[in-house]
């Protein structure tokens, strides 16, 4: 990957074949495109500036932007058409791969901006009066649920395809592509040598086995995502008060509880201990490497939904609404699901290395928006009774 940057913005490049394309999205003209070629440098249409190495950074002052943007930059009614824009927050690599099949069965040139979820949705609600792309591609369900309560999208419901109604919003504002579930994994070789003869752990009351004191890792709910959906789940799984007994009785057998949620999944993929809780997703990366990883999904797990949603007023409208129905498709969840792993939302297509479909799974009926409104409220209770 390589990066430039304009006025101090950092942008990086997305390969595509012998070439590079980068798309700076403006507040008022659009995308402003770059290319790079892998011989020559970056390339583009700025007056006194032809070339320059790919080793080296470049800074393009404010007034050179505003030339740019004067020359090259392309105004909204300007780009409707035989493309389509897309704000994306899944990994460069699968963005790529998804534009590119896209295009191979549509014909429609797919331009895209990659940043975090968090920057994206900020941009499409501030960008709302002026739209200026017409996908946000990526992010948990209750961000696409913020961006739909201030107007930014537009309902759509598709009917390619019959995915579960817990995958989509009722209004049509998002669409769920995947599914991202919470599950056990156990480094089968390690259990073996630490408790022979003994069954897997395959339900969430097995974990609170004192037998397994130091071999349970799981992440901190108050510093990892993973780890409070966790304490979430089972809060509300359980009731309030049982929820918090069970933590007061497993999180005793952690050998540790570290902050970021693809920690456990490492540690148990290299040995270091023997079960962990983390997503499905995650733990099946170091499966198909060949990692002793068994993977156990329990009764009345909880997940989170990655969605897609169309931004209202986007210049391509109709073409968003072909790139719904085509995250749904067969092809395009087969090609995501390979890359990263995670359980598609269409039932006619399996997960990974023999993996169950998503329709198979017992889903607790998890209250996200309950789970955010009292997070700091959690997050004290944990801090002054269990850690």
């Amino acid at each position: 990957m390589w990066s430039f940057a304009v006025n101090r913005t950092v942008i990086h490049a997305a390969e595509r074949g012998t070439r590079y394309t980068v798309n700076y999205p403006t507040n008022s003209f659009g995308f402003i495109y770059f290319t790079i070629d892998k011989k020559t440098g970056l390339k583009y249409k700025f007056k006194g500036i032809e070339e320059v190495s790919m080793n080296k950074k470049i800074v393009i002052p404010a007034l050179l932007l505003s030339a740019a943007v004067s020359l090259w930059g392309r105004p909204q009614q300007e780009t409707a058409g035989n493309e389509l824009l897309i704000y994306s927050v899944v990994n460069e690599d699968e963005t790529l791969a998804l534009a590119e099949l896209f295009t191979r069965q549509t014909g429609i040139k797919v331009e895209y901006f990659r940043a975090a979820t968090g920057e994206l949705v900020n941009r499409v609600i501030a960008e709302r009066n002026a739209p200026q792309a017409d996908i946000l591609l990526g992010g948990a369900e209750s961000l696409h649920i913020s961006a739909a309560r201030s107007g930014a999208l537009d309902p759509y419901t598709s009917r390619a395809v019959r995915v579960p109604e817990y995958t989509r919003a009722a209004d049509g504002t998002w669409t769920g592509f995947c599914v991202l579930t919470l599950g056990i994994g156990v480094n089968e070789n390690r259990f073996a040598e630490k408790f022979p003869g003994k069954a897997l752990p395959r339900t969430w009351d097995d974990l609170a086995d004192p037998a397994f004191k130091g071999e349970i890792i799981f992440t901190d709910p108050v510093a990892s995502a993973t780890g409070y959906l966790f304490l979430q789940s089972q809060l509300q799984g359980r009731g309030e008060a049982q929820g918090w007994d069970y933590f007061r009785r497993l999180t005793p057998l952690a050998a540790q509880l570290p902050s970021s949620g693809s920690a456990p999944p490492r540690l148990i993929g290299s040995g270091e201990y023997s079960i962990c809780v983390a997503y499905v997703h995650a733990m099946q990366l170091y499966a198909a490497q060949g990692f002793p990883v068994k993977i156990i999904i329990p009764p009345k797990t909880v997940g989170e939904v990655d969605a897609v949603s169309i931004i209202k007023g986007g210049p391509n409208s109709d073409n968003a609404r072909k790139f719904v129905d085509f995250m749904l498709s067969r092809e395009a969840q087969e090609l995501f699901t390979s890359l990263s792993h995670t359980i598609p939302v269409n039932p006619e297509v399996a997960s990974l290395s023999g993996s169950i479909s998503v329709d198979t799974i017992d889903f607790l009926e998890y209250d996200s928006e309950k789970a955010g409104a009292e997070r700091d409220a959690v997050h004290a209770r944990w801090q002054n009774e269990i850690r």
